[in-house]
């Protein structure tokens, strides 16, 4: 989750020299269209396909699709293609192979050994998270690339789907759930909030009331609640999302593209301002000791389940 830094510059100006960068490159891609992506890809964290109109995309790292820095560059191949056109799909899937589930969220492992790794440089905590903040910048352009795509985009969720891999699943469209998904934002026992845009798509979408309490207790909620709460669109039998969602999908191409886009503009407005507040938040907590001593009792547990809320 952390990049290197080579240079020998003051810490100041490494993090604001890597800001610049970042916004540069992110402005860049507003305005490009690559055309050497590959309409079929199988990586290390994810896969896709054009299967039919639908761009089909796995997530299959185990043990449960954690988000680190390797899905990360793999999502952003895919934010590239899904920019330049997505190979002319008009539905975009997401579903796990994992068997614990959609996503358990980031890969806290990898963020605790880059703190680590950082301390031992002499970093300070505050040093350390704003270097995160390029990160956060990183996954929010993804993840507002997903959100804004102007096809269908659904989210075929089964087992965990917390954190991260929820953040993930509510840039889509729809979420289709089997009974067996569970949600939740576990975030608060670590100190923070979450991070990849979660809180303001979630209030987007639903009463305040919901939102609180998944924020401030951590509990999950299981696919009945969710479905009658209105997160998702759909609860089907164990095994069966990702049949409904392919019909889903089938569905929404049967429409004119630009009359999908202009309606999904209007009906679902990315709320920017409160996506960049929630980054500014993540950063001023990831500065706190109570992250690190959360970070280091996480990746020490002997509990099979230590992702669990």
């Amino acid at each position: 989750m952390f990049a290197p830094h080579s240079s020998l510059l003051p810490w100041p100006a490494r993090v604001a020299l890597s800001r610049l960068g970042r916004q540069a490159s992110l402005a860049a891609q507003k305005f490009r269209a690559r055309t050497d992506i590959p309409p079929t890809f199988h990586g290390d964290a994810i896969g896709w396909s054009l299967e039919g109109q639908t761009l089909e995309v796995v997530l299959h790292r185990e043990p449960c699709n954690e988000i680190g820095s390797v899905m990360l560059r793999e999502l952003e191949e895919l934010a590239d293609y899904v920019r330049a056109g997505a190979g002319g799909a008009r539905a975009l899937l997401f579903y796990s192979t994992a068997e614990r589930g959609f996503s358990a969220g980031a890969d806290l492992r990898e963020l605790y050994s880059g703190m680590v790794d950082r301390r031992g440089q002499g970093m300070s905590r505050w040093q350390m998270a704003f270097e995160v903040r390029d990160f956060l910048d990183r996954i929010h352009a993804v993840f507002d690339t997903f959100d804004t795509a102007p096809i269908t985009t659904i989210a075929v969720v089964h087992g965990f789907c917390f954190g991260g891999g929820f953040e993930l699943a509510l840039t889509c469209d729809e979420i289709i759930a089997e009974k067996s998904a569970r949600f939740a934002f576990p975030e608060l026992r670590l100190g923070l909030v979450p991070g990849f845009g979660g809180i303001p798509r979630l209030r987007r979408d639903l009463g305040n009331a919901v939102v609180r309490d998944l924020l401030l207790t951590g509990r999950s909620i299981n696919s009945t609640k969710a479905g009658s709460v209105g997160l998702v669109s759909q609860v089907v039998p164990r095994g069966r999302g990702l049949e409904v969602a392919r019909r889903v999908g089938e569905q929404a191409a049967k429409f004119d593209r630009a009359t999908t886009a202009a309606a999904k503009s209007f009906a679902k407005p990315i709320p920017r301002d409160e996506l960049r507040r929630e980054k500014d938040l993540f950063i001023e907590l990831m500065g706190s000791p109570v992250v690190e001593a959360a970070l280091k009792k996480f990746v020490e547990s002997d509990d099979p389940h230590s992702y669990l809320p």
